[in-house]
């Protein structure tokens, strides 16, 4: 028989496994916040009367901005999580 070699946790790459994990995490958080910068921009767009398209789309685009921001300066999520509170909260005094 063909000799198959064992696979024990000792052969395991740790940091490329950890690093891996960690840029995944960092891919959910991204997608998540820009989920909602998407749902907050679909909400100006479809109740705003004056200016939705342009509050709309100028939320996203400085929404994606303050994304790429945070996400090459590390961990934290200040710009992005700021500016969608802000975003949404102008959104919803202009609704009402």
């Amino acid at each position: 028989m063909a000799d198959h070699g064992t696979h024990t946790s000792s052969a395991m790459d740790y940091e490329q496994a950890h690093s891996t994990y960690a840029g995944f995490l960092k891919g959910a958080v991204v997608l998540t916040i820009f989920s909602l910068y998407v749902l907050v921009a679909l909400c100006a767009f479809a109740f705003i009367d004056r200016g939705n398209v342009l509050i709309g789309f100028a939320g996203l685009i400085i929404g994606a901005i303050a994304l790429i921001v945070d996400l090459r300066a590390g961990n934290n999520w200040y710009i992005s999580v700021g500016w969608l509170v802000i975003f949404g909260l102008f959104t919803a005094v202009m609704v009402s």
